[in-house]
């Protein structure tokens, strides 16, 4: 169980605080619930998340494991790219959605990678790449930054950096 306080990845809101467990009472049955507040919004959004609905819930990563997926981007084990368009997105955005985050990871080096390669001939990278990466960014590299202690700018500045050492031309 997570304490009050702590900050938590949660399906589909990313990084989110627990301001409180409660139980409350829905539709006749008591559950206790994570009362979570996502760390970005402005509108004041307070999410009810069951305690025992622990797989739409996973710990921040520490500072280790952080290491470890700033330094995968200096590899080329990015995700296969899949040149139709549409399976692409809907195979890169089933594995964002899983959490998995050295597999987010191959996702974000692949995407970067292809972005570097497209401005570099002069190109527009595709619009539907572009909104995973930025999801992607929105939610691990804000991850990677508190990890780390660093801006979320350093933590994609020094990504950026790595896989630009990298690219073919």
């Amino acid at each position: 169980m997570h304490n009050i306080g702590e900050l938590i990845i949660y399906s589909g809101h990313g990084i989110c605080r627990i301001d409180n467990i409660c139980e409350k009472t829905f539709a006749g049955r008591k559950k206790t619930y994570y009362v979570l507040h996502p760390i970005e919004n402005s509108q004041g959004l307070t999410i009810n998340a069951p305690v025992d609905n622990e797989k739409n819930i996973l710990k921040l990563m520490d500072k280790e494991e952080a290491e470890t997926i700033i330094a995968s981007f200096h590899t080329d084990d990015g995700a296969d790219w899949i040149e139709k368009a549409q399976l692409r997105h809907q195979t890169f955005s089933k594995i964002i959605n899983s959490g998995n985050r050295k597999e987010i990871s191959r996702v974000a080096n692949a995407l970067i990678r292809k972005k570097i390669e497209t401005e570099i001939n002069g190109k527009k990278f595709y619009e539907n790449d572009s909104r995973l990466l930025k999801q992607i960014k929105n939610i691990v590299c804000k991850e990677l930054a508190i990890a780390l202690d660093l801006t979320e700018e350093e933590v994609s500045d020094r990504i950026y950096k790595l896989i630009s050492e990298k690219v073919k031309i």
